[in-house]
């Protein structure tokens, strides 16, 4: 696979053959398809790289000839051809552009200098103006000796770094307040000098005030706290005198709007002072009423609240103590309650441990239990219930029992008796604890009420402590007279003007004309919708691009004007067989012949879209070079209703077509030789009434067929597309139709529409033809290679006579017509 010249993709190449074989085998390598082969190089080396260049371009718009059958359908492949297509496209309008831009050079040039000529004659005739500059700073650090503290202009330096502040120092400057300062001070109502005339009568303070603003200019220096006042004058002295009237008046309404804003500062001051002075008075007042009122300690209240607290959590502490103890007691008693006179021995331990003579008694009970029990032990040495030993025992028991028992009754007594005491020691510091808690809650209530009133007693006091400093510091400041804006450099008397700028305005002048011109170049190009190329002719008639025809150059014309009515234009390829024209025919003639050499092109139409386009010189042109090729040609006149071959070739009032096909002559009588060899010319004869209906009949395609048997090649030249359909009709009867377009004139809509023409009833077509090309006009659009062709490939100057190709030889005679 690869790419050849035209932008097709082949599958086999020259290289793929036999170094015998010829391109008809290299097609035959592919039946029953149509292929496309690139023979590009093969014709190179037969024909000339003239013939193969065009023969690159036949595959575009022939519909016999061999097409293209790609070997990849992939979309990709699609996408990446119509990408390369826009590609080739825009490039092309480029270049297009390019070479009219390059074209029109000269004028290009000449605009620009008119445009410079016309600003420099505009800057000599202004005044010369003078500018002259003065600095001004703002400076948030300006030296306070009292500092930043209680400064009034602390809160006016906090602003000094923004934006619109700067922005709003800069409008002042040019304001009529500052401006009106400037004019007064200056005394420029009646200023010669400002007002560059003597005036009869001093003018307005308004009038003044705009003429200094219009020289006025504010310019603020990016990146710093610097601005530029500029005053601009045609005397430099009153530039500068201006600059420098402006700055200083600035600088005194900035100190007077400073000393204004602290003045007002310390009235404001001493105003809230003694407000704030009497409520300061009376919240004091109040607050000692309060104490008074409340009987409270002159101590604050929070050492009060504290000594609250410390009782409250004292009572607290002894109340919980006195509780412990009243439950201590009371678990004594449910103890001792539980023992009975039968079972006296069942007392707490604790009861025990805590009463020695509780002790002892328990001891003797359990001692005369066991001397009972030992008495009546089991045995022989025991003794009855009734044994006085017994008996006695017994005796001791229950004496013991009832100590015992009036022991712990007595102590049962005593703990009921620290019980109840315990009891209204509870009640007591439960109310002593109650007591203290409703006198903290009602300490609490007024300790709001307290620190409300002392709140704002404070606050208050604050405020009376600052407007007191800030009045001090402020009523200092006014009298020191800070001002943050100073000059920094004092304007110059200007040397040297700054308008006009005499080379600068030369270069705008000429480089605006230069864009001017470049601009109307360009569009000029764009909105020129005319066939100029073969790219146009391939691309946008999407045709077959066959050759061009020059026009007649100087010499030619001249000379066809002294030979006169002799030597028609339409036969200079036959009077100047070396002419830029003849081999323009030439390279015609090549391309028709192998554009389809198996089936050549022997019956023609030369036709156009519109009338005046060079039909009948294309078909004469190309009817002389198949004749000087060793042809039989005959050119036939097919245009009825305005024909010319009858006056190019001397035949005024000779039978011609209309003749033969209403039967009143024959082929013979009307198809004559011309006085160029092998050339045959039939013209139109009388103009019929109705030529479309005579192509249409069946005389007319007889006449055709005969004159395709008498002769090898038969050229028609026709009507317009778009005026008549003469030529549609007779393009389905011919071989191929060749397409005319003149260069630079017929349009791109009028073109597409005599190839619809054609298309619409199925004529072939072979390809088109540029005709009347100014070489002269249209050096930027064509390639370098085309400019030979103006006068052709003639002998040297001063070249052997001998030598000049035709000298030796003589004309052929004409060849009768065929029988």
């Amino acid at each position: 696979m690869r790419e050849g010249p035209s932008g097709f993709v082949a599958s086999v190449g020259p290289a793929d053959l036999p170094p015998s074989s010829g391109w008809h085998d290299w097609l035959a390598l592919c039946p029953g398809q149509e292929v496309y082969v690139d023979v590009i190089r093969m014709v190179s080396r037969m024909l000339g790289p003239q013939v193969a260049t065009h023969l690159a371009r036949w595959p575009r718009s022939v519909k016999e000839r061999p097409r293209i059958t790609r070997m990849s359908t992939e979309n990709v492949e699609e996408e990446e051809g119509r990408g390369k297509n826009r590609t080739q496209d825009a490039t092309a309008a480029a270049l297009r552009v390019l070479r009219a831009v390059l074209k029109a050079w000269p004028i290009l040039i000449a605009v620009a200098l008119l445009g410079a000529g016309i600003a420099m004659v505009y800057s000599k005739s202004q005044a010369p103006v003078y500018e002259a500059v003065t600095t001004i700073e703002f400076d948030p650090d300006v030296v306070r000796p009292l500092g930043d503290k209680g400064d009034p202009m602390r809160v006016f330096g906090a602003f000094l770094d923004n934006h619109e502040y700067y922005t709003t120092q800069n409008i002042i400057m040019a304001s009529d307040k500052v401006l009106a300062m400037v004019v007064r001070d200056l005394n420029l109502t009646s200023d010669r000098e400002f007002l560059g005339r003597a005036p009869d009568k001093p003018i307005s303070s308004e009038d003044a005030v705009a003429m200094l603003r219009a020289r006025l200019k504010v310019d603020p220096l990016v990146g710093s706290r610097l601005v530029a006042i500029r005053i601009q004058d045609t005397n430099p002295r009153v530039a500068r005198k201006l600059a420098e009237g402006v700055a200083r008046a600035y600088i005194r309404q900035n100190l007077e709007k400073t000393s204004v804003a602290t003045t007002e500062a310390v009235v404001w001051l001493g105003g809230q002072l003694e407000h704030f002075k009497v409520e300061l008075e009376q919240n004091e007042n109040a607050l000692h009423e309060f104490k008074k009122a409340n009987q409270l300690p002159s101590s604050t209240i929070e050492e009060v609240s504290k000594m609250i607290r410390v009782e409250m959590q004292d009572y607290d502490q002894a109340l919980t103590r006195t509780r412990t103890r009243r439950q201590e007691l009371s678990a004594r008693v449910s103890e001792l309650r539980k023992v009975t006179p039968d079972n006296p021995d069942q007392v707490p331990a604790s009861e025990l441990l805590s009463n020695s003579f509780l002790t002892q008694l328990r001891g003797n009970y359990q001692n005369a239990v066991r001397e009972r029990r030992e008495l009546t032990v089991q045995g022989p040495e025991g003794k009855g219930d009734n044994h006085p030993h017994v008996k006695r025992a017994d005796e001791k028991i229950s004496q013991a029992r009832r100590d015992m028992f009036e022991e712990i009754k007595n102590i049962q007594g005593a703990i009921e008796r620290d019980l109840a005491i315990i009891q209204r020691q509870e009640a007591g510091e439960s109310g002593l604890y109650e007591e203290t808690r409703k006198k903290a809650v009602e300490l609490n209530l007024k300790e709001l009420e307290y620190r409300r009133i002392d709140r704002t007693r404070q606050e208050n006091e604050k405020v009376y402590t600052v407007l007191l400093e800030q009045m001090k510091q402020a009523d200092l400041m006014r009298m020191m007279n800070v001002n943050n804006v100073r000059m920094v450099d004092p304007p110059l008397e200007p040397q040297a003007p700054i308008r006009p700028n005499v080379p600068g305005n030369v270069a705008t002048g000429g480089l605006i004309g230069f864009l001017v011109a470049l601009g109307v170049v360009i569009a000029r190009e764009r909105l020129d919708n005319s066939v100029k190329t073969s790219d146009d002719v391939e691309h946008e008639l999407n045709t077959t691009f066959l050759g061009l025809l020059p026009t007649l150059d100087a010499n030619e014309e001249k000379k066809a004007r002294r030979a006169g009515a002799e030597r028609p234009p339409e036969l200079v390829v036959h009077h100047e067989p070396l002419s830029g024209i003849a081999e323009a025919a030439r390279t015609l003639r090549t391309n028709l012949l192998f554009m389809n050499p198996d089936n050549p092109y022997r019956m023609l139409l030369v036709t156009s879209a519109a009338p005046s386009e060079g039909k009948t010189t294309v078909a004469c042109s190309i009817a002389i070079a198949l004749a000087q090729g060793g042809q039989r040609v005959c050119i036939v006149d097919c245009d009825l209703r305005r024909p010319r071959l009858h006056r190019i070739f001397d035949r005024l009032g000779d039978a011609g077509l209309t003749n033969a096909l209403v039967g009143e002559a024959t082929i013979e009588e009307i198809a004559l030789p011309t006085e160029v060899p092998n050339l045959y010319c039939v013209p139109a004869g009388p103009i019929p009434p109705n030529p479309a209906d005579m192509f249409h009949s069946e005389k007319f395609k007889q006449l055709l067929a005969e004159l395709g048997e008498r002769f090898d090649r038969v050229v028609l030249d026709s009507p317009p597309l778009a005026a008549v359909t003469d030529s549609a009709i007779i393009a389905k009867l011919v071989d191929g139709a060749v397409f005319v377009v003149r260069a630079f004139k017929t349009s791109m809509g009028i073109s597409k529409q005599g190839l619809r023409a054609l298309t619409d009833v199925g004529a072939p077509i072979v390809g088109c033809v540029l005709n009347a090309v100014d070489y002269r006009k249209a050096s930027s659009y064509y390639y370098q290679y085309y400019s030979y062709k103006r006068d052709g490939y003639r002998p040297l100057p001063g070249a052997d006579d001998d030598a000049r190709p035709g000298k030796s030889s003589t004309a052929p005679p004409p060849a009768p017509p065929p029988n």
